[in-house]
């Protein structure tokens, strides 16, 4: 049966393909993760670590997939990782939309972070600020003003890092170009600084 009378076939052939590449992608990607970027998650994890053992907060924030990526990370640390403990002191700067609105529309969306920062951060927090790009003028406001207020700054990035890979004193980028792909190594590695945190807090 020639090909164009079987288009099921055909289907079913072209979605293994297309599910084959996915998982071939994804799998290269983390490999040049690990080749790359154990330091920094190390150097991270331990700098949120240090901030909620000293009863400081931790901020998150990002656009987008990033946004749900802030209120997962978040969540994991009010909550619980793996283990029951103590909640952790931890905001996502995405989850008001009150606040992210009125400032959106007072001020612009370029400080819907910031602003957020300059009322809540303190010296000795830590902002993790998630961009595939790391060019978002919100989150490049945000690794600014936290650095202004001495907040800790630390960036999960891709596509070479962007503008905020110079401005975070911890950038962790990851050598890709395809959103795909830097997002799921984005949640691996806040699962990793995740797991990491329960260790040093003495609760693995």
């Amino acid at each position: 049966m020639s090909k164009s009378a079987n288009p099921e076939a055909s289907t079913e052939a072209d979605l293994k393909t297309i599910i084959l590449h996915q998982i071939i992608s994804h799998s290269e990607t983390i490999k040049r993760l690990e080749q790359t970027s154990i330091e920094d998650i190390k150097l991270a994890s331990i700098a949120i670590a240090s901030t909620l053992k000293d009863g400081r907060t931790v901020y998150w924030c990002g656009n987008g997939g990033s946004a749900s990526d802030s209120q997962h990370m978040s969540a994991e640390l009010i909550g619980k990782f793996k283990k029951s403990r103590k909640p952790l002191r931890s905001v996502a700067l995405v989850a008001d939309m009150a606040a992210i609105t009125c400032i959106a529309n007072d001020f612009g969306y370029d400080k819907i972070f910031s602003r957020q920062l300059e009322a809540l951060g303190e010296n000795g927090d830590t902002l993790v600020a998630i961009s595939t790009s790391g060019n978002s003028q919100n989150i490049i406001n945000a690794l600014e003003t936290a650095n202004a207020i001495g907040i800790k700054t630390i960036s999960l990035l891709g596509k070479g890092g962007g503008v905020a890979k110079d401005i975070a004193k911890i950038s962790i980028t990851i050598e890709s170009r395809d959103t795909t792909r830097i997002q799921e190594c984005h949640q691996l590695i806040g699962h990793t600084i995740c797991s990491a945190i329960e260790h040093m807090l003495g609760v693995d």
